[in-house]
């Protein structure tokens, strides 16, 4: 009973914080940049999250809900120990595809309505979730590298140079020097590379590329 309870207890304590850690993320986006979209962009982020979350759990591993920290991002705890790196670097980029899924619906809204808050909304969340696959550290793009051979870093970051060139967009060129960074300086590379993951990898990055050539504007796009 003792143990049931405290089950139960936990699990409370743990929706709490994040509802806790959500509403004061809100509320720091809102009062950055104002009602609208400051939401959306909270949003955004939370649908991030989730997407990681709910790959997680659809693979019957334990997870908990997201936590948010205002003004640095979010972040899912889950225990990884025994998981391949292939199953982690699926985890790390399912968060990537929600934003690009989310983005794309803020896109069609943005062509339907012609309100250019969702073009913004569209533009920032693809901005946002591009720089999280930058291959480096703790972020989506460096869990998901760990994953790759030497030549698909080369690949992955021969991909980043070609978008940045033919989309202009500049934050490929930061994803080109984490991509680089993998190939030239980080020693770790994989028993077992996986090919699905850099296919995954390069489709994602190229959808979020086309989405900002696509999306007004320049940069994060809360103008």
């Amino acid at each position: 009973m003792v143990l049931a309870k405290s089950k139960v207890l936990l699990a409370a304590i743990l929706k709490l914080k994040f509802l806790l850690s959500f509403a004061a993320f809100l509320g720091f986006y809102w009062a950055t940049f104002g009602m609208k979209f400051g939401l959306g962009f909270a949003v955004l982020i939370l649908l991030h999250e989730l997407g990681h979350y709910i790959d997680i759990r659809r693979r019957g591993l334990p997870a908990d809900m997201p936590v948010f920290l205002p003004g640095l991002g979010a972040y899912v705890r889950w225990k990884a120990l025994g998981v391949s790196t292939e199953t982690r670097a699926a985890i790390s980029l399912a968060g990537p595809l929600a934003g690009l899924v989310v983005s794309v619906v803020c896109a069609v809204l943005w062509w339907q309505t012609g309100n250019p808050l969702w073009a913004a909304l569209a533009r920032a969340g693809a901005w946002l979730n591009l720089l999280n696959l930058i291959p480096v550290w703790v972020l989506d793009g460096g869990q998901a590298a760990l994953a790759l051979s030497k030549t698909e870093r080369i690949l992955l970051l021969t991909a980043c140079l070609a978008l940045w060139l033919v989309l202009g967009e500049s934050a490929f060129f930061l994803v080109a020097l984490g991509a680089a960074y993998q190939v030239f300086l980080a020693g770790e590379l994989p028993a077992h590379p996986s090919r699905s993951t850099t296919v995954y990898f390069l489709v994602v990055l190229t959808a979020l590329g086309m989405l900002l050539h696509l999306m007004p504007g320049h940069g994060f796009g809360a103008n």
